[in-house]
């Protein structure tokens, strides 16, 4: 049987942001729907120079192709020493294709000799939701600082040398649940849910 409830399209086919997203939005009245469920769509290149840009970019696109309301994310990690970097390229930081160690390691290479007090950083989340009457976005930062080795063995990407302050943990080193409550796409994630709520209301 088709579901009646409204459909949001993930435009994303990383499965570790999947799960956070689903997490995060467990509840509403909305059917998330994968790209690879709802069948063949194109890979969005991420060629935009802000995270904003990439975030509408992909949401926008997969919207106009598959005529559901799609929601994108974008994130990046700014190291205050590395005047910002890896930020926008952080997926790909030690090139295309990089695995979640690759540029973990490169990080770390980038950031030999630096002191810990002097390794404050910042995880920084867009979300854009689209569809044909627009775009909306949101955003999410967590400030924290980088470690000189990796600790714990959940989440992914720089979580194992991403420590918050206020829990003395790495992401990696946290819950799913307790990750979603304090990072930064889980402080995005609850005001794009305040504004899917808005929509459920208005029976859009």
């Amino acid at each position: 049987m088709i579901s009646a409830r409204p459909r949001l399209l993930l435009a994303t086919r990383n499965l570790d942001k999947i799960e956070e997203i689903r997490e995060a939005l467990a509840g509403l009245e909305i059917d998330l729907l994968t790209v690879d469920e709802l069948g063949p769509l194109p890979e969005v290149i991420e060629d935009q120079e802000t995270l904003l840009g990439n975030a509408v970019k992909k949401a926008a696109t997969l919207a106009s192709l598959s005529g559901l309301l799609a929601l994108a994310d974008d994130t990046g990690l700014e190291v205050d020493a590395l005047n910002g970097a890896p930020g926008v390229y952080s997926s790909r930081y030690s090139g295309e294709g990089a695995t979640y160690a690759e540029n973990v390691a490169k990080l770390l290479s980038d950031l030999v000799g630096v002191p810990s007090s002097e390794r404050t950083a910042r995880f920084r989340c867009v979300i854009a939701i689209a569809d044909a009457r627009g775009v909306e976005t949101v955003d999410g930062v967590c400030e924290g600082y980088i470690l000189d080795v990796p600790r714990g063995s959940g989440g992914f990407g720089y979580d194992p040398v991403f420590l918050v302050p206020e829990s003395g943990k790495t992401f990696a080193e946290l819950t799913l649940a307790e990750k979603n409550r304090i990072s930064h796409r889980g402080r995005a994630l609850a005001r794009m849910r305040v504004v899917l709520e808005k929509r459920l209301e208005r029976g859009s």
